[in-house]
């Protein structure tokens, strides 16, 4: 059966996880354009701006498995929306912004606590429950893929606002933007009405949150792909908080770092609906290390050499399209590992310590900045740590393929 065919009863639920997932993360990967003008107007640091991202993604991470359990007990269409909300909000903050409390809460608590309600874990549950198994992991990549054309569009209509009438009406326009996630909000919470698909004998039903997480601790292959996901964290919010200032460190044109994460945008749609094919018919958990030595590899050779603008824009089409594929790996292979009653919650905990790495990459990188005057030592850790944990993951998953875990089911 065509695949339009098996999913018209559902596209306005992927329409809206889509639109909401590419508005969540589009702006948020955005707003590194911002802190140059930022910190000089009201007077931060570099190291002010990026702990205020830190927060946010420590934020999101640590509650991300908190909304996925709350779905679970309320629906997403609440919780999506309640988050669509903070997320207007805290964009709004920042806009206002003439202190660090301001841009702390903002940027960091209301954002992230925004984006465990409305990115990528909760986006591809939705889409998990809404199809069948057999196209489950093609779809996941193409609402990840859907979901990566936000940087495409934010990035340059921010920088293009900034540029034009300073950094206060870019945050603005980003405002105006974020408003439209509410109503994709509403139209991906119609999923609650689709009913869970008769699960396996060997998947996680009737246990409570505290079961459901135990028995995913339990899986040897989820803790290593756990461990591998704070990799992920770390390198791409590197990239997305420290590559503008570094261009303009290197002297390039500030639209060049737009042009940039528009170009990982673009990018991130091709690797998505890649890697959401390819985890159809081969190892996820192989792909997911395979992706992070590339990126590693990726990372070394332009930090190594001069920036220019061609290379940077090489560099964010590799980038990009080795960017969001994690997304339906992930989620393909929690879904596979545990079933779809608790795979927000479960997968939340993965994105725990994708956040961890977050934080790193963002707080440490300028922390080291600061102290060191250059980025080449963050660089180089980012790159060790990634070609370390992407050939762990890569080896485990071919020695030890993962496993479904033993049934648990709730006691009276």
């Amino acid at each position: 059966m065509p695949l339009l065919q098996v999913l018209r009863p559902t596209l306005p639920i992927l329409i809206g996880a889509s639109i909401m997932l590419t508005l969540s993360m589009g702006l948020r990967q955005s707003l590194g354009i911002f802190m140059q003008p930022l910190t000089h107007d009201i007077h931060l640091s570099i190291s002010d701006f990026t702990l205020a991202l830190a927060v946010q993604n420590l934020a999101w991470g640590f509650l991300q498995p908190l909304a996925g359990a709350m779905t679970t007990r309320y629906g997403f269409r609440p919780i999506m929306i309640v988050g669509s909300f903070m997320y207007i909000a805290g964009l709004v903050l920042m806009a206002t912004a003439n202190g660090l409390v301001a841009i702390m809460i903002g940027a960091g608590v209301l954002i992230g606590t925004s984006l465990a309600c409305t990115a990528a874990a909760i986006a591809m549950s939705v889409a998990a429950r809404a199809v069948p198994a057999t196209v489950r992991s093609t779809v996941l990549g193409i609402v990840s893929g859907a979901g990566s054309l936000g940087a495409l569009l934010s990035a340059p209509l921010g920088q293009m606002l900034n540029e034009g009438f300073g950094w206060r009406v870019g945050l603005a326009g980003f405002v105006v933007m974020s408003v439209l996630m509410i109503p994709a909000a509403w139209y991906a919470g119609r999923v609650d009405a689709v009913p869970l698909p008769k699960p396996a004998t060997d998947e996680i039903v009737d246990a409570t949150a505290m079961i459901a997480a135990k028995t995913a601790f339990g899986n040897a292959s989820f803790v290593v792909m756990t461990c591998a996901y704070l990799v992920c964290g770390m390198q791409l919010v590197f990239l997305t908080t420290h590559l503008p200032s570094y261009l303009a460190i290197c002297g390039l044109d500030p639209m060049l770092s737009a042009q940039t994460l528009g170009m990982i945008g673009g990018f991130n749609v091709l690797g998505s609906l890649f890697f959401g094919w390819a985890g159809q018919r081969w190892n996820k958990l192989a792909l997911l290390g395979g992706i992070y030595v590339l990126r590693s590899l990726a990372l070394a050779w332009y930090f190594m050499l001069p920036a220019t603008p061609a290379s940077t824009l090489l560099f964010g089409a590799i980038m990009g399209f080795l960017w969001m594929g994690v997304g339906p790996l992930v989620a393909g292979a929690v879904a596979e590992m545990f079933g779809l009653r608790w795979q927000a919650m479960i997968q939340g905990l993965a994105f725990m310590s994708h956040q961890i790495g977050s934080f790193l990459g963002a707080y440490g990188g300028g922390v080291l900045y600061d102290a060191l005057g250059s980025y080449t030592m963050a660089w180089r850790i980012g790159v060790a740590l990634g070609l370390a944990g992407g050939i762990i993951q890569v080896a485990f998953a071919l020695i030890r393929p993962s496993q479904p875990p033993a049934p648990v089911l709730r006691t009276a």
